[in-house]
């Protein structure tokens, strides 16, 4: 089971500190996500945090920074995913001198995940279970349909929305490759010690990916 864990979009009281303790904790991949704030922030952002981590960080949007900072990731929204002759060409840029780096996205249904088959090494689906960033951001998937699909995908798709510890073990039992962590980390009073707790239930199960 993979674990990510998606920034805050809005700036939480001692985020630096906290995003570095998970870094050091064990956590692999860091999606972050600012879409308010602009390429300076962004850059001030990422020179906060040890450039031993950088290569654990997926960036959402800011593009040029995967390069700059040898990250881990890029994440496309659904305003990159509109194929704009810039963003294709930086993005087989990126690609070509950086091969190894991973190609993401977030989908909303099922049907998406054939359409855009063979362009991301993972997404994101959601919302699987009721959101807790989100108010009112509730599932509308019926268990069946996930289980076919992450059956007879080729993706590896990562279940978002409503991820709590509790749920962990139904999303591996659906057939989720990972469990993406927003609202459920950031809405705690300890992030660091949720994570532990994601961790401990994960290696209880048996299903803790090092990836």
């Amino acid at each position: 089971m993979k674990i990510i864990v998606i920034s805050p979009q809005k700036s939480i009281d001692n985020e630096i500190e906290i995003v570095i303790s998970l870094f050091e904790e064990g956590m692999n991949t860091y999606h972050l996500k600012k879409p308010h704030y602009s390429s300076k922030k962004i850059r001030s952002y990422l020179d906060k945090i040890p450039h031993e981590f950088h290569n654990r960080i997926v960036i959402h949007g800011h593009l040029k920074f995967a390069l700059k900072y040898n990250l881990k990731g890029i994440h496309l929204s659904s305003k990159h995913k509109k194929k704009s002759f810039k963003q294709w060409f930086l993005l087989k840029r990126i690609k070509r001198k950086n091969p190894w780096i991973t190609v993401s996205t977030s989908l909303r249904s099922i049907s998406d995940i054939e359409f855009y088959k063979d362009l991301y090494d993972y997404v994101f689906l959601s919302p699987i279970f009721d959101s807790i960033s989100k108010n009112d951001y509730q599932s509308g998937f019926k268990e069946f349909s996930l289980s076919s699909a992450t059956k007879r995908s080729n993706y590896k798709i990562v279940a978002l929305g409503g991820v709590e510890v509790d749920k962990i073990e139904r999303a591996i039992a659906l057939g989720f490759w990972g469990c993406g962590f927003l609202g459920a980390i950031w809405g705690k009073e300890n992030p660091l010690e949720f994570f532990k707790d994601i961790k401990a239930k994960c290696a209880e199960l048996k299903m803790l990916s090092k990836e």
